[in-house]
């Protein structure tokens, strides 16, 4: 059985079980490697994609269930070339040390700024609960998605 879904807006088919959990697929089918493997568990959120706008634990979920639907990772937000205000953002802010969770707070930043570009402190910490960081950069990944969130309204979106 082929499963056909769209990842980073590119048409992508996959001989893999529909019970391979989607994170094995983006990693060894694919070759997208951004999206990091954590507990397996829905816990730590190091996983996290936007799966049709919302974000979405890959570990847990199984390919055959994003079938016909968009998936994003961490390396679609980089467009032609141009990085998303979050990667700007958490730059220009220091936001990670280890870097381990990263990919998934951006992720479940993205799925956040989309449907609202104009959050308020509590929103993105509710958005960001699914995310674990023990490196404890906490602070600085808050000013990050608030100074994305102003970047996006000033239109230095993509």
């Amino acid at each position: 059985m082929t499963i056909a879904l769209s990842v980073n807006g590119r048409s992508v088919s996959t001989s893999a079980d529909p019970a391979t959990p989607l994170i094995d697929v983006l990693r060894n089918h694919l070759d997208l490697r951004g999206t990091r493997y954590g507990c397996g568990l829905e816990q730590c959120g190091s996983c996290m994609v936007v799966i049709d706008g919302k974000a979405d634990y890959a570990c847990s979920r199984e390919v055959g269930s994003v079938a016909g639907r968009s998936v994003t990772t961490v390396e679609g937000l980089t467009v032609d070339g141009k990085m998303h205000p979050l990667q700007t953002a958490f730059l220009e802010e220091q936001a990670g040390q280890c870097g381990y969770c990263l990919s998934g707070i951006l992720m479940s930043a993205k799925a956040l700024l989309d449907r609202n570009p104009s959050p308020t402190r509590a929103d993105i910490v509710t958005a960001l609960d699914g995310n674990l960081c023990r490196c404890g950069a906490h602070p600085r990944i808050l000013r990050a998605v608030e100074k994305a969130a102003a970047m996006i309204r000033e239109g230095a979106g993509q």
